[in-house]
This record gives structure tokens, C-alpha cells and sequence, in this order.
């Protein structure tokens, strides 16, 4: 059972980002504020629900929260900055771009850059234990999803509409066939096949 929020007292936002692990394509960022009697036995973190339901749970997160926001930062940032430090501006631009500010920040994983002085609790699963944070992971991947759907017409040799950009096999068995594309992250270092298979 996914609990409400961290604390009762202030206005809480969870954070979550959604592609940092890929060799392609940008990360995304969501920031959600939910109303603290939202339930749906659907909702967990993103990794754990199916495609289908990660849809009907976007709507019904757009529809129900008191304020979200998703942001992204493309692969040449990623690139230029880390993926750490883009994960960080991404929930930053996301939280930037909500309609109410949140008085406390609760964020999925062990690290965070501060944002505005706003007071934070990093926690490690908490995709998997709080509703606002496991909301802001539904986002994140569905938002990123659509995006990398939109690449896969662009470059349909890598199979993004399946792998989403993730070091798939097949993912990576297709750099090696035709290189790396303007999408994919050059900094990242990509395992090679003799690697992956023995």
C-alpha cells in the first residue's frame, strides 16, 4: 500500500525521472502534487505497470492532481553536463513549471540538487512507497515513451518503439550495424555483444 505523503504539514510534491539508464534520447522529469486522499489500486512505480495501465494512470493523474509538470533534457545536455546533473535540472524545470509551489520536495533515489531553498527527503524505492512520487514516475515514462515513439519514425533501425532506448541487445546490436545516430548519447559507453553474450 503506497502511502499519501512523507510529512502532513506542507504542501508536498514528489519527483521522479523517467530514461536516465538509456543510450538514447533525453531524460524526463515529472513533479506532482496530489490531492492526500488519491488512490488507485493501479498505481505503483512505473517499472511495475504495464503499458496499458500507465495510460489510463496518466489521465487520471492529469486529471486528479492539484498541480503536475513534466520536463525533459535532451541527449546533447546529457552529454555536455552527466546524466546526474541533467536529472536534477529536468526535475528542477518540472517543478519551475507547476501552477503551485510545493512547500516539501520528496524525490525518488538517494541524491538531489536543492531547489529553492525548498526543504527535501530523498528515498531510495520511493516509487514503490508514496503515491505523489510513483504518480511523477507514471508521467516521467509515459511522457518519454510517447517521445521516443516519435524518434523510432526517424530512425526505425534501432527499435525504439520497442526498446525506448534502453541497451537492449537488439539496441545495441543496431549501433554496431549502423553507429550511432544525433539521438544517442556519446558519452555513454555502450557494452559490446561479446560482453552481453558471454
Amino acid at each position: 500500500m503506497l502511502k499519501s505523503f512523507y510529512q502532513n504539514k506542507l504542501l508536498e510534491a514528489g519527483c521522479d525521472e523517467a530514461g536516465r539508464g538509456c543510450l538514447a534520447g533525453p531524460v524526463f522529469a515529472a513533479a506532482v502534487i496530489l490531492p492526500k486522499d488519491f488512490r488507485h489500486p493501479l498505481l505503483n512505480d512505473s517499472k511495475q505497470v504495464i503499458e496499458k495501465n500507465r495510460n489510463i494512470l496518466r489521465t487520471l493523474i492529469e486529471e486528479n492532481a492539484l498541480a503536475f509538470a513534466v520536463a525533459q533534457i535532451d541527449n546533447i545536455e546529457i552529454d555536455t553536463i552527466n546524466i546526474l546533473k541533467a536529472s536534477f535540472k529536468a526535475m528542477h524545470i518540472a517543478l519551475d513549471r507547476l501552477k503551485t509551489q510545493p512547500q516539501f520536495l520528496i524525490i525518488d533515489g538517494n541524491r538531489f540538487a536543492s531547489y529553492k531553498k525548498i526543504p527535501h527527503r530523498c528515498i531510495v524505492k520511493g516509487d514503490a512507497r508514496f503515491t505523489s512520487i510513483a504518480a511523477a514516475s507514471i508521467l516521467a515514462k509515459t511522457y518519454r515513451d510517447e517521445w521516443m515513439c516519435k524518434l523510432h519514425k526517424e530512425f526505425p533501425q534501432y527499435g525504439w518503439y520497442g526498446n525506448k532506448g534502453y541497451g537492449t541487445l537488439a539496441h545495441r546490436k543496431a549501433i554496431e550495424q549502423h553507429g550511432q545516430c544525433k539521438y544517442h548519447r556519446k558519452t555513454f559507453k555502450i557494452k559490446s555483444l561479446q560482453t552481453a553474450l558471454f
